[in-house]
């Protein structure tokens, strides 16, 4: 796996992350680690809500960061969109596609609308979870036995999220 991270512009203030991963799972089990809350709990965030379309969920994710969010599209196993934060000035969406290669899927997940300056340590942030992703894929098991909370991080996230972030920094802004 090679996780694949780039960053952009929109406008003046506010930018895109980009990361995209193939996996050695099928498209159904792909779209049930990345909705389903047990699933998510081993890789990337602790969730709960109304986990349908229109719905609202309350997250906690690995890196600390933690809010509600509103499911806009839930077309599984094939797309999903969420606004984070919603009618909030730091209202971002997270959008992910899944796809079929074979035996494999390929997961892309774009966040819209981070504070330019935030891009790197954002970037850095995806491409962790998605590496943590595909060890609880191939593992079957948590990627962070060590929990986390709204005011610790994930230790392994962490630490990889520190090595990641000077490689996000020195990257181009498209």
């Amino acid at each position: 796996m090679k996780v694949i991270g780039t960053m952009r512009t929109l406008d003046e203030t506010s930018g895109v992350v980009r990361v995209e991963d193939v996996y050695p799972t099928d498209i159904d089990d792909l779209w049930a680690a990345c909705t389903t809350p047990e699933r998510l709990a081993r890789w990337m965030a602790e969730v709960s809500g109304d986990l349908r379309e229109g719905g609202t969920v309350q997250a906690v994710f690995a890196s600390t960061w933690a809010g509600s969010g509103r499911i806009e599209v839930c077309d599984a196993p094939h797309h999903l969109l969420l606004t984070m934060r919603p009618g909030t000035d730091d209202e971002t969406q997270i959008e992910a596609w899944l796809t079929e290669e074979g035996a494999q899927t390929r997961l892309v997940v774009e966040e819209r609308g981070l504070p330019l300056d935030r891009l790197s340590g954002h970037g850095a942030g995806w491409q962790a979870h998605l590496e943590d992703l595909g060890r609880s894929l191939v593992d079957g098991a948590d990627a962070h036995p060590e929990r986390w909370s709204e005011q610790t991080p994930a230790p392994a996230w962490r630490r990889r999220w520190d090595e990641l972030t000077p490689a996000y920094a020195a990257l181009e802004i498209g």
